[in-house]
């Protein structure tokens, strides 16, 4: 098939949004599909006010255009950004079905750095770009039935996966004498982090990542080492050393690093909310814990082989073959034949 992947959000970010379509992309192709992709790297862009990582594209008249071009039997748009309303505009003018992905919980973010905006306003911003999609992806049935809450309708499962390749355990598990609690991810208002940050922990902090508060947080808190963005084997070291991966966001729908962190060896510790309930087995891979140090603390008696054994369970094929069962082609029929492999998959 030929399909057409609209995303805002694409590299040099660095986010879930971001690794997940690059690992269905390759998964995509090497099932033999013809993918392209339509991101701010086609168009022309401007840094978002605040986020400068962000690009955000203007001449979106250009979109209708690349889609025609392209020629696609079927159309996914992955963010609710320009880029993605564009898409959208084109295709409900034209009558054309597409797919559509809630990956961030948009809402409750921007009622973190901005509280005097309702979380309706949010809620209904998201309700009327996806209300015209003929399916609706979310990664967890728990999200589902957030999302189901505030009207949303044909909303249907894309479960994530984890490059086991790559993240898998060292052979020199770090030292239980010493150990380092870690943070992988944007350094931004929504992820929470200072929850991380302000804890009084034995061993070592880390941060890995970067984002608007870096500068402030690597002031406000000298003891806590901020390593940057880190990618790859260096990225895949980090999970690694680390003796635990500590979650502080609240909003998150899913958090891949969490899987990322798991097939490396590494548990988690996190708050009891969406995002971990669902990722983390409950005193097996992770502690889920209101008192977020005693998480931290519990976290580091927990089997690291163990982590691995269930994070290596969910490989980034069987996430490609359920997001291409769920995707309708430009007349709406849905693509079930092409995702017949998928029960084979995940039996």
């Amino acid at each position: 098939m030929r399909m057409l992947i609209v995303s805002d959000a694409w590299s040099p970010q660095v986010n879930g949004v971001v690794t997940s379509l690059q690992a269905l992309i390759s998964e995509l192709r090497g099932m033999g599909h013809q993918v392209k992709l339509l991101s701010p790297a086609d168009f022309r862009a401007l840094p978002c006010p605040s986020y400068p990582e962000i690009a955000l594209v203007w001449d979106l008249w250009r979109v209708g255009a690349a889609i025609r071009d392209f020629q696609p039997d079927c159309v996914h748009l992955a963010t609710e950004g320009p880029l993605g309303w564009a898409a959208r505009r084109w295709l409900v003018k034209r009558g054309l079905a597409f797919s559509s992905a809630i990956h961030t919980r948009f809402p409750e973010y921007v009622h973190t750095r901005w509280p005097w905006v309702p979380l309706s306003w949010g809620y209904g911003f998201l309700r009327a770009f996806h209300q015209p999609s003929q399916a609706v992806l979310v990664t967890t049935e728990r999200m589902r039935e957030v999302f189901a809450s505030w009207g949303f309708k044909r909303l249907l499962l894309w479960r994530k996966g984890v490059d086991t390749q790559l993240f898998q355990p060292s052979v020199r598990p770090p030292r239980a004498a010493e150990p380092v609690f870690l943070y992988v991810g944007r350094i931004a208002p929504e992820k929470n982090i200072e929850a991380f940050l302000a804890l009084d922990l034995p061993g070592e902090q880390r941060v890995v990542g970067d984002g608007p508060l870096r500068e402030a947080l690597q002031a406000a808190y000298p003891q806590v080492r901020f390593l940057g963005y880190q990618h790859g084997q260096a990225l895949a070291e980090a999970f690694q050393s680390a003796s635990v991966l500590v979650f502080p966001s609240r909003t998150d729908t899913y958090g891949l690093v969490m899987l990322e962190a798991l097939a490396c060896g590494t548990p988690v510790a996190a708050f009891p909310v969406a995002g971990p309930l669902d990722v983390l087995q409950a005193g097996v891979s992770g502690v889920m814990d209101e008192d977020l140090r005693a998480a931290c603390v519990a976290a580091l008696s927990l089997d690291r082989a163990r982590c691995a054994e269930l994070a290596a369970r969910q490989s980034w094929r069987a996430s490609a073959l359920e997001f291409l069962a769920q995707q309708p082609l430009l007349d709406g029929e849905l693509c079930r034949p092409f995702g017949a492999e998928i029960t084979r998959s995940r039996a």
